[in-house]
């Protein structure tokens, strides 16, 4: 017979279950028996017993439905499905991933592995709490679909049947946009040894640009994706970077204020479009400074990765305002479990949030940010419960978040400096304080917003100027002599 949806099913069953519900009436087990063959002659073997109950569908039904036994997962319908689609980008081969997760064979002898990262939620990395901000790119898993990779690995990671398989999904080679309106290269390979520490290397690029462009798109293409973390796009129209060599070490700030950045990239980010009257300006003159994260993968590795630049002859009819919350006041005792650093700003124009920017080091355990509206309403604007420095990223809404005028934005870092956080970089703890290096930390949130009405905007360049003069303690002015 034809395949029925769940709901149907389920009411059909309860139409063929022919007991009568009859106070005081015993049913023989025979009948019992008989009744059951009817009620699930009706029921895929999917339907979950929850959609019953739902239905409010007769009692003996629902203790038939739970008691019957709920056929494995398999790798073929089951499995293959959340790995294609959550896993793969990143875990095939050529990629950041260590292993590749596309065939049968790969994916079976880590099972009991996929089923404990997935339900710590440790992968896929993805920081932020649901509901509270919505963004591009998510890459957080369903609980059905951690269900469904714990129940293979417990039932012994089975196959399934192959012709069950859907197609592996196929990822492109060269430039995704088609070519570049601009390529800009790192000036020379640079070697990764097989072992060691992390490192953060900064790579100065001249651009020669004789006028303004405007970015409508940009790709990035890393020649060794198997060793690169992840990448930050600076901008220096002072040339300060250059002072420090064509390439040098930049743990956590590049050495400089930048003048502006492009953005950023993680493995499995898609190339960036800029929305329609946004588009990145790059300065006659500037240079790129490009951050780059690399891990060792146990061997020499070279990488000499490139971006890929779009220009558009439109100029941008709106600008994007960087709204700084953070703190320089950090001092961390050893021991201390819950320290914890504020900031907030009151937006004095009609702005939305287009995108937010959390950064910190190792110890840091917990990031909110959230906007507390004129009327009084809290909403979230990101929540990270389990910082993890590895995992940084730049995060945009799925759609602008409204903030009226006079909403505060507030932020709190909470931080772990005891022995017993594992990221703890000292053993055994010790001071930390604000800084730039390694074992220094920081608290930064950046919401990046735009004006609903541009007339604003030099009002709210006024406030931030106010808030960077209050944040440095007024030390640029002095009391005459």
């Amino acid at each position: 017979m034809p395949a029925l949806n769940v709901a149907p099913a389920l009411l059909l069953a309860a139409l063929s279950f022919q007991l009568p519900d009859t106070e005081g009436v015993r049913h023989t087990a025979a009948e019992f028996r008989q009744s059951r063959a009817g009620v699930l002659a009706f029921v895929p073997a999917d339907a979950p017993a929850a959609s019953a109950r739902r239905l409010g569908l007769p009692f003996p039904v629902l203790q038939i439905l739970a008691a019957r036994p709920v056929p494995a997962p398999t790798f073929t319908r089951d499995v293959a499905p959340i790995l294609y689609q959550h896993c793969a980008t990143c875990h095939h081969i050529g990629e950041v991933a260590p292993f590749p997760l596309i065939a049968y064979q790969d994916a079976a002898k880590r099972a009991k592995l996929i089923a404990t990262v997935t339900a710590s939620r440790y992968m896929p990395p993805w920081q932020p709490e649901p509901g509270c901000g919505h963004f591009q790119g998510e890459r957080r898993l369903p609980d059905a679909d951690i269900s469904t990779l714990r129940r293979w690995a417990e039932a012994g990671a089975p196959q399934g049947d192959p012709a069950q398989l859907p197609p592996a999904p196929h990822f492109p080679e060269g430039w995704q946009l088609g070519t570049p309106d601009m390529t800009v290269r790192m000036p020379k390979p640079f070697a990764i040894a097989a072992d060691g520490p992390d490192q953060y290397m900064c790579f100065v690029i001249p651009l020669h640009l004789t006028a303004d462009k405007y970015v409508r798109a940009m790709e990035f293409r890393p020649e060794t994706r198997s060793v690169v973390h992840h990448a930050l796009f600076l901008l220096d129209s002072g040339h300060i970077g250059r002072q420090f060599g064509e390439s040098y070490p930049c743990f956590g700030t590049p050495g400089f204020l930048p003048s502006g950045a492009l953005g950023g990239w993680t493995p499995g980010m898609q190339p960036a479009r800029m929305p329609d009257g946004l588009q990145l300006v790059l300065r006659k003159g500037s240079d790129l400074v490009m951050q780059i994260h690399y891990h060792a993968t146990g061997k020499p590795e070279t990488d000499q990765s490139a971006l890929g630049l779009y220009f558009t002859d439109k100029p941008p009819t709106k600008w994007v305002a960087d709204i700084p919350l953070g703190s320089h006041q950090i001092d961390i005792p050893p021991g201390e479990r819950a320290y914890k650093v504020r900031d907030h700003f009151t937006t004095p124009v009609d702005v939305e949030a287009v995108g937010i920017i959390p950064h910190a080091h190792y110890i840091c355990k917990e990031i909110e940010g959230w906007a507390i509206l004129p009327d009084g309403r809290k909403q979230w604007l990101i929540r990270i419960r389990d910082w993890n420095f590895n995992w940084q990223e730049q995060y945009r809404y799925t759609t602008p978040v409204k903030l009226p005028a006079d909403t505060r934005l507030e932020m709190e870092f909470t931080y772990d400096n005891s022995d017993a956080n594992p990221r703890n970089p000292n053993h055994p703890a010790r001071r930390v304080v604000w800084g730039p290096d390694t074992t220094d930390e920081m608290a930064g949130l950046h919401v990046q917003v735009v004006p609903e009405d541009m007339d604003d905007w030099h009002e709210l360049g006024q406030a931030l100027w106010g808030k960077f003069m209050r944040s440095v303690g007024g030390g640029f002015y002095r009391k005459p002599e």
